[in-house]
C-alpha cells in the first residue's frame, strides 16, 4: 500500500522569517494549509534535486573531526513539539542514545530476521527510496546513508543503481555496523560509527541524504534534520523514512513508552525549519495491513526535500546545546551503579513496549489472512 502527499516549500515570506535561503485504493492528497497548519500556505519554487552543484570542495572524510561553526561547536535546536510531550517523560525509553545503543546491541543479532519481514520489506524499501530519484545519480555523485544499521536501506540504494563505493554509511552502533561489513552488496562501501545530530563529515558534501529507520532514536529530530541540510549540496536532495504516529489508544501508549513516533506534520516542519524546500511526504505501509495506520507503522512515511541552490553550508536556525553525546562520545567516565540501573531498566521496559510492535504485524497478517480482501483495516 503507498499514497503520495506532495508539500511545496513555504512561502518566501515563511523562508525569510526562519532566516533561510500497495493498496490499490488511491489516497487524496492533503492540503498543506491543513496538514502543516502554521507553517502557512505553500508556494511552486522547487529546486531540482538534480542540479546539486558538482563544484562544492572536495569531501576527504579521512580525518574528519567534528565540525565547528565560526570556530566554535555547532548548537543544537530543540524546536517545541507535540512528540515532545509523553506520559512517561520528555523522551521515551529508548529515545536515548545510550539506551538505543544497547538496544541494538541484542537486536544487531536478529534484526534482519525478525524486524524487516514485519516492517520493512524489500517492497516497502524501494517504495520508500524511489522519492529519493537514485537513478539519477551519477558515478561522480556521492550519498550518505545515515542509522544505516546492518545496511539493508544501504543495500536497497545500491539496488537503486549507486555503487557500492558512492556510499558513506554511518551509525552509532557498532554491532548494527558489524552486520553490514560482511554484506557483499556493500564492499566498497565507506563504514564509519557516528551520531546522525553531529556527523563526522564535511559541509556540502553529498548529492543525496538517506536516513531509514533512524529517526526515532534522535533526542532531537531537529537537529538531525539540520545535520541533512549541512551535509548535503546545494540543489541536492534529503530523503528520510520513519515511523508514524498512532491514533488507537493502547498502540500509541505503547509506542510512546518505546520511542519516537512523530507525526506526518511535524516531519514537514522539521524539514521547513531547517531550509528545505519542495518538501513532500510519502505514505508507505505493509501490504497486509491494507491501508491501515491506527496502529502507528515503524516505517510509515518517506520525507523528501531539497535544498536550495543558493545556501550553502549548515542550516541558519539558530541551535542549542547538543541534548546527548554517543556511549562512544560519552568516555571515559567512572562507573555510576545508578546510572547503569536506570540505562538498564530503560532498554528492558521499553523493548517490552516495542515487542508490542514485533506482534502487531502477526496480527495484522492474520486478519489480513482471515478477513475478505475487500474490507479495509481503516
Amino acid at each position: 500500500f503507498s499514497g503520495r502527499l506532495d508539500y511545496l516549500s513555504a512561502p518566501r515570506s515563511a523562508r525569510a522569517s526562519r532566516g533561510g535561503s500497495a493498496h490499490a485504493r488511491t489516497r487524496p492528497v492533503v492540503p498543506v494549509a491543513r496538514l502543516v497548519g502554521s507553517l502557512g500556505p505553500s508556494s511552486s519554487s522547487p529546486s531540482s534535486p538534480s542540479s546539486a552543484s558538482s563544484a562544492s570542495p572536495a569531501c576527504s572524510l579521512e580525518g574528519s573531526a567534528r565540525r565547528r561553526v565560526g570556530g566554535k561547536r555547532a548548537r543544537v535546536v530543540s524546536m517545541p513539539s507535540s512528540s515532545s510531550s509523553s506520559p512517561l517523560g520528555s523522551l521515551r525509553l529508548i529515545q536515548h542514545k545510550h539506551e538505543a545503543f544497547w538496544f541494538y546491541r541484542y537486536l544487531s543479532i536478529v534484526y534482519d530476521h525478525i524486524v524487516n519481514p514485519g516492517h520493512w520489506t524489500q517492497d516497502m524499501r524501494r517504495d520508500a527510496l524511489e522519492p529519493a530519484n537514485l537513478s539519477a545519480v551519477t558515478e561522480t555523485m556521492a550519498v550518505i546513508d545515515v542509522g544505516g544499521g546492518t545496511g539493508f536501506s544501504t543495500t536497497g540504494i545500491v539496488e537503486g543503481g549507486v555503487k557500492a563505493s558512492q556510499i558513506t554509511m554511518v551509525d552509532q552502533s557498532p554491532h548494527q555496523l558489524a552486520k553490514a561489513r560482511v554484506k557483499p552488496q556493500l564492499q566498497g562501501c565507506t563504514i564509519m560509527e557516528g551520531d546522525a545530530e553531529d556527523l563526522p563529515v564535511p559541509s556540502d558534501c553529498f548529492d543525496r541524504y538517506v536516513s531509514c529507520g533512524s529517526i526515532e532514536y534522535w533526542p532531537d529530530p531537529q537537529r538531525g534534520i539540520a545535520e541533512a541540510f549541512r551535509v548535503v549540496k546545494p540543489g541536492a536532495l534529503a530523503c528520510l523514512v520513519g515511523p508514524v504516529k498512532p491514533t488507537h489508544w493502547l498502540s500509541k501508549f505503547m509506542a510512546e513508552a518505546w520511542m519516537l513516533f512523530p507525526r506526518e506534520d511535524e516531519y514537514i516542519a522539521w524539514f521547513t525549519r531547517a531550509g528545505f524546500e519542495d518538501v513532500k511526504l510519502k505514505r508507505i505501509g505493509p501490504s497486509w495491513y491494507r491501508g491501515c495506520r491506527k496502529h502507528g507503522l515503524i516505517m510509515g512515511c518517506s520525507v523528501t526535500g531539497v535544498k536550495p541552490a543558493s545556501a550553502s553550508g549548515p542550516s541558519t536556525l539558530d541551535l542549542g546545546e547538543k541534548a546527548e553525546e554517543t556511549v562512544q562520545e560519552s568516555r571515559p567516565k567512572a562507573f555510576n551503579l545508578a546510572a547503569s540501573l536506570r540505562t538498564i531498566a530503560r532498554v528492558v521496559l521499553g523493548s517490552l513496549a516495542g515487542f508490542y510492535y514485533f506482534l502487531l504485524p502477526v496480527y495484522m497478517w492474520i486478519k489480513n489472512f482471515i478477513l475478505p480482501k475487500h474490507i479495509r483495516f481503516d
